[in-house]
């Protein structure tokens, strides 16, 4: 019994990376972030205390992200919105990268509804 416990909660665990790495290829292919926002949404209910801050995390990622993109874009007529999309785009790859490392060390992310890094 215990062992397949520990299997749900590797899978739980690998579905979180799994979002992390669709966040990142979203950068390409934007519908993969939309993916990885609805991966998030179902499993956050069923993980760990730990793990549910990382998916606390990405819906925030998305969602924060995605205000940043439509700011950026609206705001690319008088050019300054190409540095709105260029912040956008490194403040996704901290995020994503930060996230995957207190992943791999099994750790809550310390503060799941900061807007910054």
């Amino acid at each position: 019994m215990t062992e397949a416990l520990a299997k749900e909660k590797q899978s739980t665990e690998g579905t979180a990376k799994i979002v992390y790495v669709l966040y990142l290829v979203s950068i390409i292919f934007g519908v993969t972030g939309l993916i990885g926002v609805a991966i998030a949404y179902v499993n956050r209910g069923e993980a760990p205390p730990w793990l549910q801050s990382h998916y606390q995390f990405q819906i925030r990622t998305f969602w924060i992200g995605l205000v940043y993109l439509l700011v950026g874009g609206v705001l690319t007529s008088v050019l300054i919105g190409y540095l709105v999309l260029l912040f956008w785009l490194v403040w996704l790859i901290v995020r994503c990268v930060k996230g995957i490392k207190y992943l791999d060390k099994r750790e809550a992310y310390p503060d799941p509804v900061g807007w910054m890094f």
